[in-house]
């Protein structure tokens, strides 16, 4: 017999049950808690694996397609944007229609979409694409949560989020690498191919072991306006950010597309104070804990995806490394998260989050400080102490936020609480590609003029230096045809020197921002997951 699972919504003991709509999960492997995680973690590495892979080969997109680099930059950021708008909303259709058929939905979307884009012979096609698989990736996400949340007993659910968690970070950490494998020893294409096969195996996993819990108070109707207003502020601040090099930050259109998403964002706020089914029940930012989480993965995000964004280039195009190369050479960051994850876990769930989240905070922002200090001839044993060091601060707040946010949160809204944790680091994966990309064009395009001129190189017309900029602040080296060799020599120097200026400016700002992250960190505690356990305990 299968009982049910009762959580307090208002913590006035008032329960509300969660009712599994499957009653299979005394019979055979279906519902079992771990083989849950199995078949979840597969769809979640598939959805992680890409917010990083795909950086590894943004270089040789470009070159194939003839991306420029803010086409390059929505590449990451039309994914990242995709997911971060629809994560509440898919969390919210789980809550209301089960998270298994979210999960398989999204499972089979995803894959979908990944073979178009291999497909794709154009960078409007890819990052058309690219917003597809951001809004099937969103479906699966939260689902994933919720699936854990329902099916762990309470005693083992910190534990099934600590190897949740580490299989994100992993999967975040190790997309270079096989990225690199990929793009060197097949193309660029087999990087998003590589998602067919394994979206298979998640959907015959899913429907051989998933079993669907849903909350007997699920929601009955969506709130439409409130997605309307969140999708456009988020669209019209990501948008200003990534135009205000082109436009200037000075310059009207600049302003007016942030004024709109500040607006949009108050208009957001005050709706959903009015509206019957919020898409964010506001009241769960009363919680100090669970609204700490949120900004630190937001700030956590912001410090890593940014800064990630312009190492690909800098092992590449700088130091003049393969694909591969350039991703064996972030193994130090990809080693320490796998290994730091589930010790990571284990000491959250022995001290509780905030000496670990603090802790990992600060190495990362010690670890952003040393990148800005990266040159031209920095060796590889250099910069695999600041990659180690990033990897080791990266692991515990991986781990110990979504605990934080997942936690602190009731039960019936397990899936709005997994669509919240997933977007805030995707909000935050494109933020830090915007702010910093933003903070890199500006530098590029103070500095060149000036190394131009000091290095005493042909003077370029204002068309041309344009078009110099835009390979600089990829770290390519403008070099027209038939440039005789000692010229050819100079424009790479200055392409680098001034490259590398402004790499080291968005390395500051990002360890800015880890170093606040610290301070937030101590605001955070553990949750409390009483109510968390689910109907296949007894598998356990």
């Amino acid at each position: 017999m299968t009982s049910q699972t009762t959580v307090d919504k208002t913590g006035s003991g008032d329960k509300t049950p969660v009712v599994p709509s499957d009653r299979t999960t005394d019979r055979g492997l279906r519902g079992h808690p771990w083989l849950t995680l199995i078949t979840v973690a597969v769809g979640v590495m598939m959805v992680a694996l890409d917010g990083t892979i795909v950086a590894i080969a943004n270089p040789a997109i470009a070159t194939d397609l003839g991306a420029t680099f803010a086409d390059v930059q929505w590449i990451t950021n039309s994914y990242f944007l995709a997911l971060a708008v629809t994560l509440i909303t898919a969390g919210k259709l789980g809550d209301r229609f089960g998270h298994r058929q979210t999960f398989l939905i999204g499972v089979v979307g995803f894959a979908a979409a990944s073979g178009v884009i291999g497909l794709s012979s154009s960078i409007g096609m890819v990052i058309t694409f690219r917003v597809f698989q951001g809004l099937f990736g969103a479906l699966l996400m939260p689902a994933a949560l919720g699936l854990l949340r329902a099916t762990f007993p309470a005693e083992k659910l910190n534990m099934a989020i600590g190897i949740w968690g580490m299989v994100i970070g992993a999967s975040t950490a190790g997309g270079p690498i096989l990225g690199g494998v990929l793009v060197e020893h097949v193309n660029w294409q087999s990087v998003f191919f590589i998602n067919v096969p394994v979206g298979i195996l998640a959907v015959v996993l899913g429907v051989w072991i998933l079993t669907d819990h849903r909350a007997e108070n699920a929601p009955r109707s969506f709130d439409l306006l409130g997605i309307g207003l969140l999708s456009g502020a988020m669209f019209c601040l990501v948008w200003a950010l990534i135009k205000a090099p082109e436009w200037g930050w000075g310059d009207g259109m600049t302003w007016t597309f942030l004024g709109i998403s500040v607006l949009g964002f108050a208009l957001f706020a005050l709706w959903e104070t009015r509206v019957k089914e919020p898409l964010i029940p506001l009241g769960l930012f009363r919680s100090i804990p669970l609204s700490a989480g949120v900004v630190l993965m937001i700030l956590m995000a912001i410090a890593f995806m940014g800064g990630l964004f312009f190492v690909t280039f800098y092992l590449q195009n700088v130091h003049g490394m393969s694909p591969i190369d350039a991703g064996l050479h972030l193994l130090p960051l990809t080693g320490m998260m796998i290994v730091g994850s589930p010790l990571a876990g284990a000491m959250i769930t022995k001290v509780g989050p905030r000496i670990p989240l603090a802790g990992g905070m600060a190495c990362t922002a010690i670890a952003m400080y040393g990148m800005s200090t990266l040159e031209k001839g920095t060796g590889s044993g250099v910069m695999s102490i600041w990659f180690a060091l990033l990897g080791l601060g990266l692991a515990p707040v991986m781990v110990g936020a979504t605990e934080v946010i997942v936690g602190n949160a009731p039960m019936e809204l397990s899936g709005v609480a997994g669509g919240l944790q997933q977007a805030a680091m995707q909000i935050g994966g494109s933020l830090g590609t915007a702010v910093l990309g933003a903070v890199m064009a500006s530098k590029v395009d103070n500095d060149l003029a000036g190394n131009w001129a000091e290095a005493k190189l042909p003077p370029l017309s204002e068309a041309q230096l344009h078009q110099a900029s835009e390979a600089v602040q990829v770290g390519a080296a403008p070099v027209p045809p038939d440039t005789p060799a000692p010229i050819a020599e100079k424009i790479t120097d200055v392409a680098h020197d001034t490259f590398i200026s402004g790499m080291s400016l968005a390395s500051l700002v990002a360890a800015g921002v880890a170093a606040v992250a610290v301070l937030v960190a101590f605001l955070t505690k553990r949750g409390a997951n009483a109510d968390a356990a689910g109907p296949g305990a007894g598998h356990i």
